[in-house]
């Protein structure tokens, strides 16, 4: 009688197998090839944790959000995957609860820089004891502080962040970034402009034949009267904005064939 416990495993292009013979039967207990996938903490020879490489793996297949500083604000530009009617889009979030107590502590808000901090070495603590796995989240963070001002900042699973003027994140980002790179004025962008600019690269990255308002969500974070404002647009703010691209988009074609038109005759 023959047994076979679990799947085949190739190494090294060879079908190794330890087999073990009883009275009765033949075990065969196959080797796996990938030994440093099982654990956290596992480091491979090329020096590589894979737990934390797949976490980061995931994200590149979540809902497409980007983040662009401007000099009078910044915001956020997110892709709303889930739309239905009957969700109830209210949430409880553990920062308020971190804000509230380091506010109280030390009577003015935190640092935005030392809230990331605090929040990317949880996620890092995550990648490294066993029976633990990484999140698999990686967040864009907007914030002013009286230190710096204005600030973007990005962090992956691994806990690492870094602060930046324009990035993307999930589905299609590396094509967003190009864009961001090539279209993004440095010393030149306002709120209105960042805010076209992230239609234009969400119109052109995200998986929809047409862009819509229901699909999008844009926060924008600004300074009135020595305030911090926080605001999430309307869904008639965001079809404007959708059209205004759309017209200018259209425009812009008009004035290439016309261009090639006079060419041709000439």
């Amino acid at each position: 009688m023959f047994r076979y416990l679990g799947k085949w495993a190739l190494e090294s292009e060879e079908l190794k197998f330890r087999k073990h013979v009883g009275k009765n039967h033949l075990y065969v207990f196959p080797l796996q090839s990938r030994r440093y996938d099982s654990r956290t903490t596992i480091f491979s020879p090329e020096g590589r944790l894979y737990q934390v490489e797949y976490a980061m793996e995931a994200i590149g297949h979540a809902g497409t959000c980007l983040g662009i500083l401007a000099n009078d604000g910044v915001l956020l530009a997110a892709e709303r995957r889930n739309i239905h009617k009957l969700l109830d889009e209210v949430f409880f979030s553990e920062k308020i609860y971190k804000l509230n107590e380091y506010l109280l502590q030390y009577q003015e808000p935190i640092p935005c820089e030392q809230l990331v901090t605090a929040l990317c070495d949880i996620k890092q603590a995550y990648t490294q004891f066993g029976g633990k796995r990484p999140f698999g989240v990686s967040l864009l963070y907007i914030g002013w502080d009286k230190h710096y001002g204005f600030q973007l900042y990005q962090s992956d699973p691994s806990g690492n962040y870094g602060g930046w003027k324009a990035t993307c994140i999930g589905n299609n980002s590396a094509a967003a970034v190009s864009m961001l790179k090539q279209d993004y004025k440095e010393g030149e962008m306002t709120l209105k402009s960042a805010l076209a600019l992230a239609i234009k690269v969400l119109n052109k990255t995200m998986d929809v034949s047409k862009l819509s308002a229901e699909k999008v969500e844009i926060a924008t974070l600004t300074r009135e009267n020595g305030k911090t404002v926080i605001r999430v647009l309307k869904q008639k703010e965001v079809e404007q904005l959708i059209k205004k691209h759309e017209e200018e988009e259209a425009k812009a074609e008009r004035e290439k064939k016309e261009k090639e038109q006079k060419e041709k005759e000439k």
